[in-house]
């Protein structure tokens, strides 16, 4: 039997980077819980799990794997079948059963803006990229963040491609079916409604959920405390 604690390692979603999780690597760090925060390319479902899936299998002991919004769809890809994770946390996130895409659960329940918000143009490798326009982003993706960071936040967004959002998940096993999972979302978020977060939350068999209220989409950067506080009831519980 060990008392080492998991390693947290934080996959990023559309329209963000790894540092958007900076506060909440810092908080980590402080309660000496070892944290990896991964450039997720953003480029499909089934290749960005596997990147993931590779920067697991370099850490040595067991994950708790955290996703915010698309990179929820990635953790539940690529926690999938993989004995090394320990914990799940969505953060403002997907949770997808398998076939669900990211824009078909995005459409489920009313609320979010976000189709709305965006600009897309073509890419050389083929298909569309899209991004939040500047005129729209703090106020669709970061509306309790200071105008002055959001405006950093825009500058530095990772755009994704239309496919990584359009392709339903390809695993017939998502990984809450069998992992843990917690979940840490806002009333208040114009990406991925509260009802579809109530409604995938309850699906999953949540261990923890975590309603912030007020909170954007943005949430691990405006809402540092509360995102910890719902990976280390994962890390405690693994």
């Amino acid at each position: 039997m060990t008392d080492h604690k998991p390693t947290v390692v934080l996959v990023h979603g559309a329209f963000a980077e790894s540092a958007s999780w900076a506060g909440v690597v810092q908080r980590l760090q402080e309660r000496s819980i070892d944290v990896v925060a991964i450039a997720n390319p953003l480029r499909s479902v089934s290749g960005d799990a596997a990147y993931v899936r590779d920067v697991i299998a370099t850490i040595d002991g067991p994950v708790v794997l955290v996703g915010h919004s698309y990179g929820g769809m990635v953790i539940t890809e690529a926690a999938s079948r993989n004995d090394k994770v320990a914990g799940l946390v969505y953060v403002c996130a997907f949770a997808p059963d398998t076939g669900e895409s990211a824009f078909e659960l995005s459409t489920r329940f009313p609320g979010s803006t976000l189709g709305q918000a965006l600009t897309a143009y073509p890419v050389a490798s083929g298909g569309q990229e899209l991004a939040i326009r500047p005129d729209a982003f703090h106020h669709q993706f970061a509306a309790d963040v200071a105008p002055a960071r959001a405006a950093v936040m825009c500058a530095t967004q990772r755009p994704v491609t239309e496919i990584a959002l359009t392709t339903g998940l390809p695993t017939d096993a998502p990984a809450w079916s069998s992992i843990p999972p917690w979940f840490v979302f806002s009333d208040a978020d114009l990406c991925i409604p509260a009802a579809l977060q109530h409604f995938m939350a309850n699906r999953a068999g949540a261990k923890g959920i975590r309603e912030v209220p007020g909170a954007s989409h943005a949430i691990s950067v405006s809402q540092p405390d509360a995102v910890t506080a719902s990976i280390i009831e994962a890390v405690d519980a693994a």
